[in-house]
């Protein structure tokens, strides 16, 4: 195996070399529990399975750890809106972030810490950096703990940035900081504005964690003071991954090897965000398609390419995957080949590369299908597509489905989209072999049973006949 990887800290496509022969160590930021998932959201979590499974297919074996911001600012602010309590917020909110996770198969992580549950660890290493001269209490009394980014000549080496051209984020409490830019490690509790639950006691007085430091002493728990791939969205780059990178260098940890970026999803060219308006939340898109059509919707993308979301584009895709099922319901995978077509393992080697991939999929489709249509049998390469959809997290077969594929609509909807394809393959077999008769009866069965069918340049499509008015 040689895999490449887009590292976005030296902006070169690197061979991923471990630290340790035959083991990787993931860390990824995951979310703030503080609304529903949407599309959006669950899109890091799917691009990262998929490097996850492709590192343990290829042999390693893989810590995977994805925490969760359970305490921070919108938290408080969505308990105080909703008269509850923060940590119900979080609480409910991790819940139908794991619902949405397990709808898409997404695999849980080795580990999954929350910030709330790592405040000594956080404490710790905040107290390396005060020791060390890189952090320092604030000197109005206000109980808060700010990383000196002066203090640290590295810092804006991830984003390549000098510290004299960095704007100070436009919510960024000036008071009691030596520089603007200074982040905060530890915010004192605000008595009047705050509940007590939100606060823990530290050296510096009764607080609660920042954002960055939490990822820092979490990864370093889990994975030790160098791990091999630290992972999220591209919005986290700066300030979130920056500051990791300096606290946890600063405190004198080598930290992460190489640096992914996945890209968003946007809507109207946008970040899909709640504030936006345009969120799409799970459980709604889930009424539309299935977990493994919207699944494959998002790997069919590369995990660097920003996708602008539409619900056409999110049906050409389960359409798409539907195909594949077709074939695989006319054919017999009695056992998942044991090695990967080496076009398949060409694609995810360079970079991920899950367009190039799935392309492959679809091309043994194709020749399976041929195969079906002359009355021979495919078997061999429906056990290579499970393999290579394995792989991807998309293997019909893989129990994490549900034993019952869905609810009895989802799977009603699947049945007669599978016998439908299998008429059409029918139909094309016969227009192949200029049996225009036998081509034209398979046709007025399938508008018998009231369903419309478009030839266009990609093949046969079919949708429901509008009925009388």
């Amino acid at each position: 195996m040689t895999l490449r990887l887009h590292d976005t800290a030296t902006r070169d496509v690197r061979d991923f070399v471990p630290l340790e022969a035959g083991k990787a160590g993931i860390y990824v930021c995951g979310l703030t529990v503080q609304s529903e998932p949407h599309v959006g959201h669950v899109r890091s979590a799917v691009n990262f399975d998929v490097l996850r499974r492709w590192l343990t297919a290829s042999g390693y074996d893989v810590t995977f750890i994805r925490n969760v911001t359970d305490i921070d600012d919108k938290i408080l602010a969505k308990g105080e809106a909703q008269g509850r309590p923060w940590f119900e917020i979080a609480y409910l909110m991790g819940r139908e972030l794991d619902k949405a996770l397990d709808a898409i198969n997404v695999l849980p992580p080795t580990y999954e810490p929350a910030a709330t549950g790592h405040v000594p660890e956080i404490l710790e290493l905040i107290g390396q950096l005060v020791s060390r001269g890189h952090a320092y209490p604030a000197e109005d009394g206000s109980g808060d703990v700010y990383f000196d980014v002066r203090s640290w000549p590295s810092y804006g080496e991830l984003t390549r940035q000098r510290v004299e051209d960095m704007e100070p984020a436009e919510d960024a409490d000036p008071r009691g900081k030596r520089d603007p830019r200074d982040f905060a490690l530890w915010k004192g509790w605000k008595k009047a504005l705050e509940p007590e639950t939100a606060a823990w006691p530290s050296p510096y007085g009764p607080g609660r964690p920042g954002w960055h430091i939490e990822c820092s002493a979490m990864a370093a728990k889990y994975l030790g003071p160098a791990f091999d791939i630290h992972g999220g969205g591209v919005d986290l780059r700066f300030p979130h991954h920056e500051n990791e990178l300096a606290q946890s260098r600063a405190a004198g940890q080598q930290f992460a090897a190489y640096w992914l970026h996945n890209a968003w999803i946007t809507t109207a060219g946008e970040k899909m965000s709640k504030s936006l308006g345009n969120s799409l939340l799970i459980p709604e898109v889930l009424k539309r398609v299935r977990g493994i059509e919207l699944r494959y919707y998002m790997v069919s993308a590369h995990y660097r390419s920003h996708v602008e979301f539409s619900f056409d584009a999110l049906d050409d895709a389960a359409a798409a995957f539907r195909r594949i099922e077709s074939f695989l319901e006319r054919s017999d995978a009695a056992h998942m080949a044991a090695e990967l077509p080496a076009a398949f393992v060409a694609a995810m080697d360079d970079d991920l590369g899950t367009p190039a991939a799935i392309a492959v999929i679809h091309e043994h489709v194709r020749d399976g299908n041929r195969l079906l249509a002359a009355g021979e049998s495919a078997d061999d390469i429906a056990s290579l597509v499970v393999a290579m959809l394995d792989v991807l997290g998309l293997d019909p077969g893989d129990p994490k489905w549900g034993p019952s594929g869905g609810s009895d609509d989802e799977r009603l909807s699947a049945a007669v989209d599978v016998l439908v394809a299998g008429m059409l393959e029918e139909r094309a077999s016969a227009r192949a072999e200029k049996d225009w008769a036998r081509a034209d009866a398979i046709r007025d069965r399938i508008a018998a049973a009231g369903i419309a069918v478009e030839d266009t340049p990609d093949g046969p499509t079919w949708s429901l006949a509008e009925g009388d008015a």
